[in-house]
């Protein structure tokens, strides 16, 4: 893939990096064996470097994660969704529909529960991404 061929963001997922750089992600998948190959080749853009993911929505989450490393934009392309965050033991519901966003502060555990299936848009600080389960 060239710098000067389209892409499907919903297949091809992209790193954003140091110096303004965007360098598709083919084939990227969406599990811990992934993320930990990911987090190794882009290292050296520490907290800066950005994983975009745009992705179907269609169920609950089964798991927590949280971002370590920085905040992550969560942008409801279309459907509703519940964000759930943990702030310090406290459990705060967020409401969303089609067009809003909202931001997951750094290393806040969070969650989902999908009440209309749509697509979702994520830039995402992924280094030391964690999961827990739900």
């Amino acid at each position: 893939m060239t710098d000067r061929e389209p892409f499907e963001l919903a297949t091809t997922c992209a790193h954003l990096g140091l110096g303004a750089t965007v360098e598709p992600l083919v084939d990227f998948t969406w599990d811990e064996e992934a993320l930990a190959a990911y987090e190794a080749s882009h290292a050296g853009d520490g907290a800066d470097g950005r994983l975009v993911v745009l992705s179907r929505s269609d169920a609950d989450w089964t798991a927590w994660e949280r971002h370590p490393a920085g905040e992550e934009l969560v942008f409801l392309l279309e459907g509703r969704m519940t964000l759930l965050q943990d702030r310090d033991g406290t459990e705060v519901r967020i409401p969303m529909t089609g067009g809003q966003a909202v931001v997951n502060p750094k290393g806040v555990w969070h969650t989902a529960d999908v009440h209309e299936p749509g697509r979702v848009l994520y830039i995402t600080p992924g280094l030391g991404t964690e999961h827990r389960p739900r």
